[in-house]
């Protein structure tokens, strides 16, 4: 089976006939040949029913619908799960029901020689339990399972974890209850004692409080319904992990693989439809002035004492057309939460730098920026101080020309760039970088898998390795294997994926032994200029700080100031010390480098990440970055791992090596 869902055939194979009025036994037929297959099954049923199994699993999560209540909100729950079925409560439909689910566990408890079904329905309305917006008194869980079961073990993990759930900040209470029915109230069962034992078929209910929507009401919360999905999927998949080892004849490695693998025709259609909103314009390259060089000039002929004008490349979009079309993305049609979670993430973070273009150099700009990159909190901005301090710039001229040694320019760098993709590309032909020396860029910039280099362009020869690293080994190569997956996200970039992405790189540069003290000091400076700016300070006033409190160079000084004002005030560079931060002490908690390079997402993205190479939604990426086989990296590794957490101890052992 193709785990991306996108296997051929006709809509009568892929399963998505229109409703018959019953379930036939032609229907029940085809569906039992299908997961004999390890086939999956997407089928619409009568009453607005819906069989989904993606593949071969040992369980199956139930929702019937009552037909003496509105019960709105409700099916959505089970739709997390990697099998479901949501069947009418019509008694009209009850003998087919009962035929559709016995041979489904016949066909699966085969292979597994064990089978779950949980149900799940709303407690009933009425109770101030059920209402978030009264935190007096708990929402409550009913797990309804048989006195003859033996799942004791099964019922724990559920409990404790659905005892971890939030409703609006509030905790849940759990009962379990071991007499009486497993089934919604009014509702026959399934199957019936005698079939379930024979079937070696296990039931669970799961009465759910309805506080995803309004009392007594059919109004739904959805900020509420998407959490209780993410929760409650997560605890419906660590119990079934919990049955799987213990009951059937296959343990799963991780409670993650009970998870979906196919995707949907939506989730596809979601992830296409973003991309070209996300492709539509080159966001940084629209905020870097195209005359950098030219204003600098002019900044220094009036002494550094007049803010100086920069321009911009014309806006190729119209901002309000182009967020219309954002939000007639439908998200809301992916069932799966993990991928739901993340689209609308992403959704949230396009539609605010649309905003920010619009508002570029304008003074709405500086907040917006903030919004996106955060602020630079008293943390970091004392760290940064920290810094500049316990590195002072007290090197004179010519022991600055001695250190650098010869430089390289422009052509040269991207010779060494492209040999460096050459290589890349001997491991995987898809890694397809350019590099482009122009004029209309500052410094160095990775855009949309090229590297485009500043004409004027000069580094000292020590330098160039790091910056190997951070530009190619890092940036280019996350976005190449982000190309290697399914989803266009992971290339184009998960929403606040900037501050993964920068402390990675610069973690690079230290792995290779090129995070120099001027180095730091310039990511201490981008912090320190961000929080003047923020505050409230001038061009010219924070140019003056860096220069004569901090002691950079007029050059060096206004380019990162440049940096931090371009646009009318973007604090993004904040993001290369704080992301350095996150990385050390990341790898200080004992986690790998390795999985970070799968493509481009923030660190809090990670789980997600793991969850979907669990369910094998996502691949291994195709390339890993060369340094991190670099002669000293592994030892420079350890004694991050082995330091006090702190971005101090990276200067520390640069200085002394």
């Amino acid at each position: 089976m193709n785990s991306t869902g996108k296997q051929g055939g006709s809509k009568t194979e892929q399963g998505t006939r229109r409703p018959n009025r019953r379930i036939s036994g032609a229907l029940i037929d085809a569906v039992c040949e299908r997961l004999t297959k390890n086939q999956h099954v997407r089928r619409s049923l009568p009453g607005g029913g819906r069989l989904h199994v993606d593949r071969q699993l040992p369980f199956l999560c139930v929702y019937r619908r009552p037909i003496d209540r509105d019960d709105v909100g409700t099916d959505q729950l089970v739709k997390t799960s990697a099998s479901y079925l949501i069947a009418p409560g019509d008694a009209r439909h009850d003998e087919q029901i009962s035929e559709l689910v016995q041979r489904t566990v016949a066909t699966l408890a085969g292979e597994f020689g064990a089978f779950l079904i949980l149900e799940l329905w709303s407690a009933p309305d009425g109770g101030q339990a059920n209402d978030p917006a009264v935190p007096t008194v708990r929402p409550t869980f009913t797990v309804h399972v048989s006195d003859e079961e033996d799942v004791d073990r099964t019922v724990e993990v559920l409990e404790a974890r659905l005892a971890k759930i939030k409703i609006l900040k509030q905790g849940v209470t759990v009962e379990v209850v071991r007499e009486g029915a497993c089934h919604p109230p009014g509702l026959d069962p399934l199957l019936s004692e005698a079939d379930a034992r024979a079937l070696d078929c296990t039931i669970i209910g799961l009465a759910v409080p309805p506080v995803y929507r309004k009392l007594a009401s059919d109004q739904v919360f959805p900020p509420v319904m998407r959490a209780l999905r993410r929760s409650l999927g997560l605890a419906l998949r660590k119990a079934i992990f919990e049955f799987s080892c213990s009951k059937s004849t296959r343990h799963p490695a991780h409670y993650h693989a009970l998870g979906r693998r196919a995707v949907v025709k939506a989730v596809w259609e979601v992830d296409r439809q973003l991309a070209e909103v996300s492709d539509a314009f080159d966001y940084l390259l629209l905020l870097n002035p195209v005359n950098s060089n030219d204003a600098y000039q002019s900044f220094k002929r009036r002494k550094f004492e007049r803010v100086p004008t920069f321009h911009y490349r014309p806006l190729p979009i119209d901002t309000g057309l182009l967020k219309r079309q954002l939000y007639k993305v439908p998200i809301e049609r992916i069932e799966d939460p993990a991928l739901q979670h993340i689209f609308q993430e992403k959704q949230e973070e396009l539609e605010l730098k649309i905003t920010m273009l619009r508002d570029r150099d304008t003074p709405a700009f500086i907040h917006e920026s903030q919004q996106l990159f955060g602020a630079v909190d008293d943390e970091l901005f004392d760290l940064a101080k920290d810094l500049l301090e316990r590195l002072p710039r007290t090197a004179t001229k010519a022991k600055e020309k001695a250190k650098d040694g010869d430089r390289v320019d422009a052509e040269e760098f991207a010779q060494r760039a492209r040999a460096q993709i050459e290589r890349y590309r001997q491991t995987f032909p898809g890694f397809e970088a350019a590099v482009r020396v122009t004029e209309n860029v500052s410094g160095l910039i990775v855009s949309r898998g090229k590297l485009m280099i500043n004409r004027r362009l000069s580094v000292p020869r020590g330098r160039v390795d790091a910056l190997l690293a951070h530009e190619v080994g890092t940036h280019l190569l996350t976005y190449y294997n982000g190309r290697a997956q399914p989803f266009r996200q992971l290339y184009s970039g998960l929403a606040a994926y900037e501050g993964l992405q920068e402390g990675l790189a610069v973690m690079a540069e230290y792995l290779v032994g090129g995070l120099s003290r001027d180095r730091m000091r310039q990511l201490a400076a981008r912090v320190v200029a961000a929080r003047h700016l923020v505050d409230g300070a001038s061009f010219v006033e924070t140019f003056g700080v860096l220069r004569d409190t901090y002691g950079f160079g007029k050059r060096s000084a206004y380019t990162t100031t440049m940096r931090i004002y371009r646009g009318g005030g973007l604090t993004k560079d904040v993001v290369y010390l704080r992301g350095l931060r996150s990385v050390v002490r990341h790898v200080r908690e004992g986690h790998k480098l390795r999985p970070l390079y799968v493509g481009k997402f923030a660190l809090h993205h990670l789980p997600m990440i793991q969850e979907l190479r669990h369910r094998e939604v996502l691949k291994a990426a195709p390339l890993e970055p060369s340094y991190l086989s670099h002669k000293g990296a592994a030892a420079r590794l350890a004694g991050v791992r082995e330091g006090d957490g702190s971005v101090l101890q990276l200067v520390a052992e640069e200085e002394s090596a």
